[in-house]
């Protein structure tokens, strides 16, 4: 249940997708915030201006707690974002281990808003060589 707190930290969240568009780029926006409400760090979309598929705000943010804060302190942070992340994002949220995401767009009201990328599903095929990449990841591992 989100608290009349996170609702401020998540119209700065939205102020900053709106930053994003006057700048030439997608409206997402997103922000870190620390276990008292302290912003951390503030991020927006620059896929077009920076010519990178991947200047998602969550992953810029996520990737920065990753680099910069200890483990301690990214488990009690929460990351407020205008929409809910991407697959690509979340995989980075959870690897930098952040307590908490706070979105305002689900990716159902997204899609309602706007449309599909028109490009095609990319085949995945597997898996395979089970046996060799098993010696790899568990030599790893051990």
């Amino acid at each position: 249940m989100t608290t009349p707190d996170d609702h401020t930290l998540l119209r700065r969240a939205i102020a900053l997708a709106a930053t994003a568009v006057d700048s030439g780029n997608p409206p997402y926006g997103s922000l870190l915030a620390g276990p008292d409400g302290t912003v951390l760090a503030e991020e927006y979309n620059t896929t077009l201006t920076d010519r990178d598929i991947t200047a998602h705000p969550e992953l810029k943010l996520a990737r920065w707690a990753a680099r910069e804060l200890d483990a301690d302190t990214a488990a009690r942070t929460t990351m407020y974002t205008s929409c809910k992340p991407c697959d690509m994002c979340d995989a980075v949220i959870r690897g930098a281990g952040l307590r908490r995401v706070v979105f305002a767009l689900s990716d159902e009201q997204l899609l309602a808003i706007r449309p599909g990328s028109g490009r095609p599903p990319v085949p995945q095929e597997g898996p395979a060589l089970f046996d060799e990449v098993r010696a790899v990841v568990e030599g790893y591992y051990r």
